[in-house]
């Protein structure tokens, strides 16, 4: 068959000097934006000369020319008989929509930043916030929503799970992450993301060795030894042959507190609670010691995390629950108080115990002269705490609301009078 000799029209826009052309009209159609006019530029005579030719100019435009696209439009429709678009996507491709795409990479980098701030970690402990906001400005990890957030799913995955077990950390990331061991080896992004939430979480200074590190991870439970970890008590009374129940049985039946190491509460052995207790929580051992001196052997169960409840405290406060434990938790009316009780509460079923915005203002208004309360942050128990720690200015540290903490666990001592203070 004799090959068809295309139109002279077609000639005419396919010329190898209109090529400039049709790739700047293609990249501004496919901006997504209104387009009146392109300008070109800059073009040698020989393209001057075929655009002139292509517009029926009578004489050559300038080098740098601003073409109106309704004139081009007219031009192309004579020669054609199609449209400027028609024309462009068969010469340089599929037309695209790049201010589309923008939108589109906008909604998901604000979906995916909402998706980080309403997770219920995060909501849980709202200093997390803070890691949340550096976590945008730090933008999209290789500029994909969908891989920053697969990343950060594994880092709230990483801090649901915290405070660790006593494990090494690769044992602690197989067992989170899927059996991957070494996803949260030193200098990993997620090693790097978790490390920053830790910090974020503790208040302090994001680690800069590898032993600053190492110690972060050793606050947060991991590669804590078994013997190390503790957590004081006062007052259980559990029953069984277990070597848990027995300590701590003859502790409070002598009424004295006792330490219980990580490997005892991991290994209790026979252990059980007589009835359904409430155990109350407490930050500060200086309150456990003031309810031994005034209830001795008759003291009701009482739980302290020495500050940041370790893996010990919180693997001993689950395993009471498990066994029927209702748990209360108090603890300094401070920046970090309010954080550790976040904590705590987010870990375990623990509520909250005289720790409203009432009980505050009780608090501050007996000890108006405390120091300041440090970076404070929402309570998510309470939304009027915040705001009112922020108006008084003051801390309340656990110590000086004793007396009202003592006489709630005085109402629940059945039977004799309890000993003086």
């Amino acid at each position: 068959m004799t090959p068809v000799e295309p139109a002279p029209g077609e000639v005419t826009l396919r010329r190898p000097e209109l090529h400039l052309l049709w790739r700047t009209v293609h990249g501004r159609l496919s901006s997504g934006r209104p387009v009146t006019r392109v300008r070109l530029g800059p073009l040698d005579d020989a393209q001057r000369e075929a655009l002139a030719d292509l517009l029926g100019l009578d004489r050559l435009p300038g080098s740098h020319p601003s073409v109106p696209l309704t004139e081009l439009e007219a031009a192309v429709a004579e020669l054609s008989g199609r449209s400027v678009r028609e024309v462009v996507t068969e010469l340089v491709g599929p037309l695209g929509d790049k201010a589309g795409e923008r939108r589109r990479h906008e909604a998901e980098r604000a979906e995916l930043w909402t998706w980080l701030l309403d997770h219920d970690t995060v909501r849980a402990q709202p200093v997390l916030a803070d890691w949340a906001a550096s976590c945008r400005a730090a933008g999209l990890v290789g500029g994909s929503a969908e891989g920053t957030r697969a990343l950060l799913t594994d880092g709230l995955r990483v801090l649901t799970e915290l405070p660790g077990q006593a494990e090494p950390l690769p044992v602690f990331a197989a067992r989170v992450l899927n059996g991957y061991a070494h996803a949260l080896d030193d200098g990993t992004p997620l090693s790097t993301l978790v490390l920053r939430a830790l910090a974020t979480l503790y208040d302090t200074v994001p680690p800069q060795s590898a032993a600053e590190r190492r110690a972060l991870w050793g606050r947060a439970g991991i590669a804590d030894d078994e013997l190390s970890a503790t957590v004081l008590v006062g007052g259980l009374h559990p029953v069984g042959d277990g070597l848990l129940a027995q300590v701590a049985r003859a502790c409070a039946e002598a009424g004295q507190a006792t330490s219980l190491t990580l490997a005892q509460v991991r290994n209790p052995g026979g252990f059980a609670l007589p009835a359904v207790p409430v155990v109350h929580v407490v930050e500060n051992p200086s309150v456990l010691a003031l309810a031994l001196r005034r209830f001795g052997p008759r003291c009701p169960p009482l739980v302290c995390t020495s500050g940041w409840p370790n893996s010990a405290a919180i693997q001993l406060l689950r395993m009471l629950a498990d066994h029927g434990a209702a748990l209360r938790y108090h603890g300094d009316f401070d920046g970090e108080g309010i954080r550790i009780a976040a904590y705590v509460l987010d870990k375990t079923s623990a509520h909250p115990w005289r720790m409203t915005a009432a009980d505050y203002r009780a608090a501050v208004v007996r000890h108006p002269d405390g120091p300041r309360p440090g970076r404070i942050t929402d309570a998510p128990w309470d939304a009027g705490l915040a705001a009112a720690m922020a108006e008084y200015g003051t801390a309340v540290v656990e110590e000086l609301v004793a007396d009202a903490l003592l006489d709630d666990l005085a109402a629940t001592v059945p039977g004799k009078p309890t000993l003086g203070t």
